[in-house]
């Protein structure tokens, strides 16, 4: 089976063809970060309009890179949220545009659900990844969304933990405006915090009352923002070695308190299979993959 999936959530416009659910035979993107560049964060009206254009190429190019025909296609999946509003339209539309013209079934897909099974993807050429275990603590990162799920053969997809501010991709963009670095903010601030020290800037590690373990972002962002102001000379930004510690502390907070919030969550419910799952920048993975050891991560 093939099927034809349409991903317009925020933005970046996508298409792939998976077979019989694993394998990627294309997987085609349509970048907006130069569009939005400018603005420091996507401009939602400016993404839907983008995905009005890119939307038909990049679907054509997904079968064209896949050798397949309209009548190779089983059924149509698309992202149905959540997201930006007026972007899944762009998508959903056009699915079901395209699934009523071709006489295909169309499914709804949930953004989050998808990254988590995403670890059970593979290029034709690749060996197919172990499939988790029953019992999954799964850890969503990306720029709008930070949250943990459990999944088990009762349930397959419940939410146990969600961030209560901002997102950790949130909270690295607006980091990384505060010091004019443009956007996106995740691979600038992994870049330039190389060679700086995690340990320079000590940002506390936030905690519930309620002993939940949800995530919160918007006080290490308050935080940092206070250590700019706290500087003699508060009419220049950091450069050099001051911000490479900086961002280097930033960037630890931010991975400690992911780590914390995980491994709390797999220690209550005596979980040992966990999943890295979204957009989480390549550093985030590489400090978390070794602490949670034999960890899965989703093809991004």
């Amino acid at each position: 089976m093939k099927i034809l999936a349409i991903e317009t959530s925020c933005d970046e416009t996508a298409a792939a063809v998976v077979e019989n659910g694993r394998i990627v035979l294309s997987d085609p993107i349509a970048s907006q970060v130069d569009v939005h560049r400018k603005y420091g964060g996507v401009v939602p009206e400016l993404a839907s309009r983008n995905h009005i254009t890119e939307i038909i190429p990049v679907i054509r190019t997904a079968l064209e890179d896949a050798q397949c025909e309209w009548s190779d296609i089983d059924a149509i999946g698309v992202t149905q949220g959540p997201g930006l509003v007026g972007a899944l339209l762009v998508g959903l539309q056009t699915a079901q545009t395209l699934a009523l013209l071709m006489d295909k079934p169309l499914i709804p897909v949930h953004h989050l659900a998808g990254h988590l099974h995403a670890v059970s993807l593979h290029r034709p050429d690749e060996l197919p990844p172990e499939e988790p275990s029953s019992q999954v603590i799964a850890l969503a990162v990306s720029g709008g969304h930070t949250a943990l799920y459990a999944v088990d053969e009762s349930n397959p997809l419940r939410q146990i933990a969600n961030t209560r501010d901002d997102a950790a991709g949130e909270a690295f963009d607006k980091v990384a405006r505060m010091l004019g670095l443009g956007y996106p903010g995740g691979p600038v601030i992994e870049r330039l915090a190389k060679g700086g020290d995690p340990k320079a800037f000590r940002f506390t590690l936030p905690r519930f009352k309620d002993g939940a373990n949800d995530f919160s972002f918007s006080g290490l962002k308050t935080a940092v923002l206070t250590k700019l102001k706290q500087r003699k000379n508060s009419q220049k930004l950091p450069v050099g070695q001051e911000r490479a510690d900086l961002l280097a502390s930033f960037q630890f907070a931010v991975i400690e308190q992911l780590t914390d919030r995980l491994m709390r969550a797999a220690k209550e419910t005596g979980t040992k299979d966990l999943i890295l799952a979204g957009g989480a920048n390549k550093k985030a993975t590489a400090c978390l993959s070794p602490v949670l050891g034999g960890v899965r991560t989703t093809p991004q």
